[in-house]
């Protein structure tokens, strides 16, 4: 059975910021989507555009030295629009090691994201890991 397009567009991105590859990651997000973070921390907040959002995954990866790294666990999706991306999250930085789940809840229209919205397992750990 094949894979349903919405889960193949976020199989994709997921694939795409663990290599890094932005070029790939522009192609599969609206231009003018919005990328939710949760939390209290630095890299938290709405990042809207593409522009913004892009900055946002390179600093991710900057400020981890690019030891940022997305196990994929699974996705769901609705048919309708909507698919969530689960994984589990580690990181390093300034001597801090993060391992989270966490998912992203994308919002497609046509074959682009156009809403991310972002959930952690425990928030306060973020924010701790990344302020």
């Amino acid at each position: 059975m094949a894979e349903h397009p919405h889960a193949v567009l976020v199989r994709k991105g997921f694939e795409a910021f663990s290599r890094g590859d932005m070029d790939t990651l522009r192609e599969l997000i609206a231009t003018d989507a919005t990328h939710h973070v949760p939390g209290s921390h630095p890299l938290s907040g709405d990042f809207k555009g593409q522009d913004a959002i892009m900055d946002l995954y390179r600093r991710l990866l900057e400020e981890t030295a690019g030891s940022m790294r997305m196990e994929m666990l699974g996705i769901a999706v609705d048919g309708r629009g909507h698919a969530v991306g689960m994984c589990r999250v580690t990181a390093e930085r300034h001597g801090r090691h993060l391992d989270d789940t966490g998912c992203i809840v994308f919002r497609i229209v046509g074959d682009k994201a156009t809403d991310l919205d972002e959930c952690v397992e425990d928030i306060e750990k973020n924010n701790e890991f990344w302020s």
